[in-house]
């Protein structure tokens, strides 16, 4: 077998909300992120599927959610993504501090991993997420997006997963498969404290890492846990490449499925987390002008034909909206 196009590093992570209105008014204002798109569960199109980016939707920047209302607390444990991790620019975590103080935001105090300064909190279903401190270079791809958060402040794309698993051996090897080096290991603090925490990094610039920690704590899916991570295969052909590498280690990845922003393939790998390869097009500016993303509620392919009966079944909610970021200050 030839060896796989390596990943550049995550594309989006999907996590389980409960309020629709919630998880919209926290993700947009409370963090200022971008509503790139509004649309359906493709699988289930009776609830919302929301896409929070940075300022044009770029790859490695989409944070999404299923909001279930319907759903109980989850567990997070063993087999699952345990932390997501955003960049933030050094020297802003006073500001968020501060704003987190503001909206009434659960967070922990600043805790060093790898040299870099992260602070933790968890979204109003109890998501566990961190932002990290870095410095971001003058050709970074992401695009900041300020309605709610000024520039030398906003998110700026992922930073890193963290999978909590009960053997960890045969995962890390797969990550290496994918393109990820082991580039450190450290004793954990927090939830895991005293556990060996390794990272593996990949070539991209935005969420390059991958951090794994051994852990036979119960789990359980539900809100507040994260549905899947999914890992940036840009073109069809690298998708493939990697669909036949994973394919080869003896796990069942499916076939390319049509997701009309980008296509997927899915997989659980060797320790339960459901992984997802996906293109980076053809993107969510496809469908709906830049300036107009997440205006509307979007129902992709043969899902239009059904408007009515699915615009019914949904809750009603509102964008939230800022007139400039200067009325924050």
């Amino acid at each position: 077998m030839t060896n796989p196009t390596p990943t550049p590093g995550i594309h989006h992570v999907t996590c389980i909300a409960g309020d629709p209105q919630q998880n919209l008014d926290f993700w947009v204002e409370t963090l200022g992120l971008r509503l790139a798109k509004r649309s359906i569960n493709q699988d289930d199109p009776s609830t919302y599927h929301f896409f929070f980016t940075d300022a044009e939707g770029n790859p490695g920047t989409s944070m999404t959610f299923f909001p279930w209302e319907n759903m109980s607390r989850g567990k997070v444990g063993t087999g699952q993504v345990s932390r997501t991790a955003f960049r933030v620019p050094e020297g802003s975590l006073d500001y968020w501090e501060d704003r987190f103080d503001q909206y009434d935001v659960d967070y922990d105090e600043r805790i060093e991993r790898f040299g870099e300064t992260v602070l933790p909190f968890r979204d109003p279903d109890g998501l566990p997420v961190e932002l990290v401190e870095v410095e971001i270079p003058d050709d970074d791809p992401t695009v900041p997006w300020t309605e709610f958060v000024p520039e030398e402040s906003a998110i700026r794309g992922f930073h890193s997963v963290t999978l909590w698993i009960a053997d960890p051996e045969a995962t890390t090897d797969l990550l290496q498969t994918m393109g990820f080096d082991e580039v450190g290991t450290e004793q954990a603090q927090g939830d895991m404290a005293g556990d060996e925490r390794r990272r593996f990094a990949a070539e991209g610039p935005v969420g390059k890492y991958v951090d794994v920690l051994p852990t036979i704590e119960s789990s359980r899916q539900g809100l507040g846990t994260v549905h899947h991570v999914a890992f940036q295969t840009p073109t069809d052909e690298d998708q493939e490449s990697m669909r036949k590498a994973v394919q080869s280690k003896g796990l069942r990845p499916t076939q390319q499925i049509n997701r009309h922003w980008f296509r997927s393939v899915y997989f659980r790998e060797f320790g339960g987390v459901l992984f997802e390869l996906a293109t980076n097009g053809p993107g969510y500016a496809s469908d709906e002008p830049l300036d107009q993303l997440g205006e509307r509620l979007v129902l992709p392919g043969e899902f239009e034909a059904r408007r009515d009966e699915i615009e019914a079944g949904l809750t009603d909610v509102t964008i939230p909206r800022a007139g400039s970021v200067e009325a924050d200050d």
